[in-house]
C-alpha cells in the first residue's frame, strides 16, 4: 500500500496518465476561437460503467455481512482452518 501511494499503477492511473498527453496535444492544437475552453485528460479517458452511475446504491447490512463472511473464508482457507 505504502508503494502504490507513491508509484501508483493500474488502468485508472494510466488512463489519466494518456488523458495528459491526449489534452496537451489537443490544446497545442487547439484554435481558441473555435475551442474556447481547454480540453481535459477527462475528455480523453474511457467512461466505465461505474463512473457512468450517478447514484451509487448503498449495501445492506445483510450484503455487507455476506462480504465479510466471504472474507473470512478466504482468510481462514488461506491460513490452514
Amino acid at each position: 500500500m505504502a508503494f502504490f501511494e507513491l508509484e501508483p499503477w493500474g488502468a485508472e492511473t494510466e488512463d489519466w496518465r494518456s488523458g495528459m498527453i491526449a489534452s496537451t496535444i489537443a490544446n497545442v492544437n487547439r484554435d481558441p476561437k473555435k475551442q474556447r475552453k481547454p480540453f481535459e485528460p477527462e475528455d480523453f479517458m474511457p467512461q466505465r460503467e461505474a463512473q457512468r452511475q450517478t447514484a451509487k446504491e448503498e449495501q445492506t447490512w445483510e450484503e455487507q455481512a455476506n462480504i465479510l463472511g466471504m472474507w473470512a473464508r478466504m482468510m481462514d482457507a488461506a491460513h490452514g482452518k
